[in-house]
């Protein structure tokens, strides 16, 4: 039989009746002739939850045992899908991370997905079964601890999935009704996309779209995993959904697929900076290993030896970037005279595969938020994607300025 891998997120499983109405969607699939693999979030809530748990019982935490309470939450999840799954009449099973096995490496709370067993679900089809129930973000680690794979981690569980048993498809089903030019939320013009080319995806993810996890995209771009994003609760439709596919298979004419932006942005300066050979590793060694998350990087002319330097990063390790700079500086690693950290700022994109082959695409995106006289920071780009700092007060007015500017609303 042909492969399916659905995955339900937190808000689809978050009551029984939502179990329930899941359920009837896996039923049709498997009357369709799949046997299908099913990967679950925990119920809504139920993570944070866990997480509160263990942060109350303790502060420095044994990251192990973290994984083995917050994992708990998909396990009941999957239980209770294959007993309503049962109640149906559709033979299903659950399977936890470790009885698959889906083995990750050691890094609890981060891990890594090094391999997928597919010998026992495999078989268990070939008795028989038609539905796999499997616990989304966790896994195994070399060691036999319970791992878990970080917060969405149950995307990249679904796509590993579709990967490991070269499913026909990894439809994700999650609380929209697909991926849209920008946030509905943020501008009322926003338009679902039929299809989005992986990297336009990768990009958008990356930049602050939360409908799938970055490092989910980034699995199904390499092993050419089609995935389809559905919202579980519409009547379902050839046509629902937006699929993620090759670039070849996306029709989309605009230069511009969409607008992304994110509010928790810093843009921090490392004033009058001596500038010599190296000193651009002197600074961002200490900031990797200090676990600073460096986005957009400017470098000033140097004038007389010396140069700014400015760097974003998240706004919650502007701290710890600020520590790390000054120990550089006290261990005399670099020099400069002070450092200057706006938190005030968001970052603004735009992404499009059709920017490789439309020119102007630049000057259009400054033409418009000149033309709402919105300042720019800083600027980066790559070959689908620009971005820019702005104050954060104007990044509603500019990601909806920017949506008009490119005619998203309209189909390509």
């Amino acid at each position: 039989m042909p492969i399916l891998v659905m995955k339900f997120g937190g808000t689809s499983v978050a009551t029984l009746d939502r179990i329930r109405r899941a359920a009837k969607r896996v039923g049709r699939e498997v009357a369709n002739g799949y046997d299908v693999i099913v990967i679950v979030s925990a119920m809504a809530g139920e993570t944070n939850k866990l997480v509160e748990l263990v942060e109350e019982t303790s502060h420095l935490y044994d990251a192990r045992e973290y994984d083995a309470v917050v994992s708990s939450g998909e396990a009941v999840t999957a239980g209770l899908m294959a007993l309503t799954l049962q109640e149906m009449d559709v033979p299903a099973r659950s399977w936890q991370g470790w009885q698959v096995p889906l083995v990750t490496n050691s890094a609890h709370a981060s891990a890594r997905i090094e391999e997928i067993g597919t010998q026992h679900i495999t078989a268990k089809f070939a008795e028989g079964m038609k539905v796999a129930v499997v616990a989304g973000f966790q896994g195994i680690s070399p060691e036999g601890r319970i791992t878990t794979l970080g917060r969405g981690g149950s995307d990249t569980t679904a796509v590993a999935f579709a990967a490991a048993f070269a499913a026909e498809r990894c439809d994700i089903y999650t609380d929209v009704d697909g991926v849209y030019t920008t946030d509905p939320r943020v501008c009322d013009k926003a338009r679902k996309l039929d299809r989005i080319a992986f990297e336009e995806m990768l990009e958008l993810a990356s930049l602050g779209a939360k409908v799938l996890q970055t490092r989910s995209v980034e699995l199904a771009m390499k092993y050419k995993v089609r995935l389809r994003v559905l919202s579980s609760f519409e009547e379902q439709t050839d046509e629902a959904g937006t699929l993620v596919c090759d670039e070849e298979d996306v029709m989309e004419a605009n230069a511009v697929a969409g607008v992304a932006y994110s509010k928790e942005e810093a843009k921090v300066t490392l004033v009058s900076v001596a500038d010599r050979p190296g000193v651009s590793a002197a600074i961002f060694g200490p900031l990797a290993e200090a676990g600073v998350n460096v986005d957009m990087i400017v470098q000033n002319i140097s004038e007389e030896g010396r140069t700014d330097m400015t760097f974003s990063c998240p706004v919650g390790q502007v701290a710890r970037a600020a520590m790390a700079m000054n120990a550089a500086k006290d261990r005399g690693e670099i020099n400069f005279h002070g450092l200057i950290a706006d938190n005030e700022v968001a970052k603004v994109s735009i992404v499009g595969i059709g920017m490789r082959s439309h020119a102007g695409v630049a000057a259009k995106m400054f033409k418009a938020l000149s033309d709402e006289n919105i300042n720019i920071k800083v600027i980066t780009t790559s070959e689908i994607k620009i971005s820019v700092l702005i104050e954060r007060k104007y990044m509603e007015l500019a990601v909806q300025a920017l949506h008009d500017a490119f005619e998203l609303h309209k189909a390509g």
